[in-house]
């Protein structure tokens, strides 16, 4: 068996973190085991639906590499469901009612105020059809049997079908809800696992009988525990958390990817260097069923962390074009994420605002500038500059470092100086002391 898994979106908004991780799962799932991952744009709400998302979604998938071997559009596929629909009610599988959504809420307070389950109730085959009403359709699910399937991360579940209201799969004007045609596709695209957030449960439950209904056979489940943060469920913020806000904030795609393939598991949250690297190690068996905490911070410090191991190659075309290997292994260190990189090239190799120094810390800036005059800058320029500021004032320590530090980087901190200091040259050093001793 090939495994095919799939993603599906609707294009009525952005990817934010919830839906990137369900598309990764998917994506890694099927990377593993050698399948195919299908992207599946439900579209088939024509008004709320964009070409825009539409695009959207494919171009924050490309940028994130989790990119799919076929797409497909609900909206280019009607006279598939339609035949497909025609087929279940010849065989008795769906069928018309006409109440209201007054009607259904009124019985259902009713059956609620009396201890009942709030379970539509169906009408009998002859039942008089209201005057000027056009039907909407509901799939009958069979009462014979429970609803049975193993989950490959909540285990088995087990439904007593008579408590599941007959779903509604089609409007009064002909539209289609979520269920039926995505089991229509599913069956005709040949998915073997559907994963998802463990909201859609009972939705599987229903699902499960209508693949029985079509001839085929229900592909396997994985019902993951939903994204909560701090505060509680996914809050808004965090719902806007995503592709688009990693571009603005110049975090790179492996470190969120790092962090979704493992938060809810029992592994640590590693940064990967690659999607294979997350897919080998991928296994529903360490999903847990407790919610899984999402931190925007966890993501900044593996960013961080993918950063400073990252070779010059993976980067070199993101970096300024006089950029060297050099450059890189010296600050990558110290970068955050890497638009940090342009500030520090510039003190490396460009021109800084000189700092405001104390009295004393422009002393010690100028005592540097006599001292490096006469030192030879090719070997251990830093720690020969610093014994010789030492020296001749007796600072050590903060005293001495911090005020050196101002001067010929602009910064409170930063990389080790030493290699600072031998990569910006003898001059601009010069440079940069006797400008702040002046100021």
């Amino acid at each position: 068996m090939t495994v095919v898994t799939r993603f599906a979106p609707s294009p009525t908004g952005r990817l934010h973190v919830g839906n990137i991780r369900t598309a990764l799962h998917n994506f890694l799932f099927a990377r593993k085991n050698g399948g195919e991952f299908l992207l599946r744009i439900d579209d088939t709400d024509r008004e709320r639906s964009t070409a825009e998302f539409d695009q959207a979604i494919r171009d924050d998938l490309d940028w994130l590499g989790v990119t799919p071997d076929r797409i497909f559009r609900q909206s280019e596929r009607f006279d598939l469901y339609e035949r497909e629909f025609q087929r279940l009610r010849d065989g008795g599988w769906v069928y018309a009612c006409y109440e209201t959504p007054e009607e259904l809420e009124l019985r259902r307070k009713v059956l609620l105020g009396r201890g009942l389950p709030p379970v539509y109730e169906r009408k009998p085959a002859d039942a008089p059809v209201p005057e000027g009403r056009k039907p909407h359709w509901r799939f009958k699910l069979d009462h014979d049997a429970p609803i049975v399937f193993d989950d490959l991360i909540r285990g088995e579940q087990r439904f007593d079908p008579k408590l599941l209201s007959d779903p509604v799969v089609r409007r009064e004007d002909g539209s289609w809800l979520y269920l039926l045609p995505s089991v229509i596709d599913d069956v005709d695209l040949g998915v073997t696992h559907v994963v998802r957030g463990e909201d859609h449960v009972s939705n599987s439950a229903a699902q499960t009988q209508m693949f029985v209904a079509l001839g085929a056979a229900p592909p396997r489940f994985a019902h993951e525990a939903l994204l909560v943060a701090a505060e509680g469920k996914l809050s808004k913020r965090l719902g806007s958390y995503g592709a688009e806000h990693l571009r603005e904030e110049g975090v790179e795609p492996m470190a969120l990817l790092s962090v979704l393939a493992r938060i809810g598991t029992s592994q640590p949250v590693e940064p990967a260097a690659s999607l294979d690297e997350l897919a080998r190690d991928f296994d529903f068996g360490h999903f847990g069923r407790a919610p899984a905490h999402f931190d925007p911070r966890e993501v900044e410090l593996i960013n961080a962390r993918l950063l400073h191991k990252m070779d010059y190659p993976a980067v070199a075309d993101r970096l300024p074009l006089q950029a060297s290997e050099e450059d890189w292994l010296l600050l990558r260190q110290n970068l955050g994420h890497l638009s940090d990189f342009g500030g520090w090239f510039e003190v490396l190799h460009g021109d800084i605002e000189p700092p405001e120094l104390s009295h004393d810390e422009r002393l010690v800036a100028k005592d540097a500038v006599t001292a490096a005059e006469p030192l030879d800058w090719s070997t251990e320029p830093w720690r020969a500059l610093t014994d010789a500021v030492k020296a001749s004032t007796g600072k050590k320590g903060r005293e001495l470092f911090h005020p050196l530090r101002l001067a010929l980087t602009g910064r409170e901190s930063g990389p080790e100086m030493a290699g600072l200091v031998a990569r910006m040259g003898k001059q601009r050093a010069l440079d940069r002391l006797a400008a702040a001793a002046k100021r």
